[in-house]
């Protein structure tokens, strides 16, 4: 397979940013955290055994810690870094080191979007859940950073005559559910909320993306470097098409959240096609037939 993401890259710009910190440039981990302490409220049960994998800082175990429903908690990261001296296990990315079966809940938060196998990372999850085990994952998904990706296509079209792409794809909504489904998860559910972040200009939104660690690390970029001309005219595209009155310019985040159980018998199951004692057409018309 034809790798999509420069996986040693991106572990680059991580870990530059983390040397380099910027306050505040950690929002959508916040966010996303946040919407994991939610989600995990409104489960009904404990955890013996999770494991929290690759989210390169602490707030998702912070999470599982404060909740009171996980007893023990693994964190996995690709590089000791991310720890910053906290207690983990370090395997490479897209790897899932436990045996199968051995966990009862899995998090990834804003990690899977730079994977080159997320369906063969999703089957891993799966198998190294116990059954009725829980995964529960968020990614950038489709919609992400939509203006960046159309002002710098725009500008390089325009100075260059052709452009290379700069923004790595992503996943829509409806393919993260088949996903779940392509694994083997029972009761798939996959949701998306976007994020609208507003910025002074196209700078200041890049500035934040190095602060992330989450500039281009595609495998395939463009080997002819950004020029001075190439931003500014991108600038131009993006203040014209995407400001508000005030001059502000928006920049999108789509965080796609998946969910899904490992396969168990206690689990309710759908009814088989047929088997339903009203028909539908019953249900809409009434009791009065109207």
């Amino acid at each position: 397979m034809q790798p999509i993401m420069d996986t040693s890259l991106w572990l680059a710009h991580k870990r530059r940013a983390l040397i380099h910190p910027v306050d505040g440039a950690d929002f959508l981990m916040h966010r996303a955290a946040e919407d994991l302490a939610d989600r995990l409220g409104a489960v009904e049960r404990r955890f013996a055994k999770a494991a929290v994998l690759f989210c390169q800082t602490s707030a998702a175990t912070d999470v599982l810690a404060r909740s009171g429903k996980v007893a023990d908690i693994g964190r996995v990261e690709a590089d000791a870094a991310f720890l910053n001296g906290a207690a983990g296990l370090i395997a490479p990315l897209e790897t899932v080191p436990f045996e199968p079966q051995g966990l009862d809940l899995v998090v990834s938060l804003l990690a899977l979007q730079t994977m080159n196998d997320i369906p063969g990372m999703m089957i891993q999850i799966r198998r190294a859940l116990r059954p009725d085990g829980l995964f529960l994952g968020a990614f950038a998904g489709a919609g992400t950073l939509s203006e960046l990706r159309e002002s710098l296509l725009a500008a390089e079209t325009d100075i260059y005559g052709g452009a290379s792409p700069r923004v790595i794809p992503f996943t829509d909504v409806r393919d993260a559910g088949a996903l779940l489904q392509r694994a083997g998860f029972a009761l798939p559910v996959a949701d998306v909320e976007t994020v609208t972040v507003r910025y002074a200009n196209l700078f200041a939104l890049m500035a934040d993306l190095r602060a992330m660690g989450e500039t281009s690390a595609l495998a395939d970029r463009g080997r002819r470097p950004g020029s001075r001309r190439l931003f500014a005219r991108a600038a131009e595209i993006y203040a014209e098409r995407f400001s508000d009155p005030d001059g502000r310019v928006r920049a999108s985040f789509s965080i796609v959240w998946m969910s899904g159980w490992a396969p168990d018998a206690s689990q309710q199951k759908p009814l088989k096609p047929g088997s339903a004692k009203v028909s539908l057409k019953t249900v809409l018309e009434g009791p009065e037939g109207h």
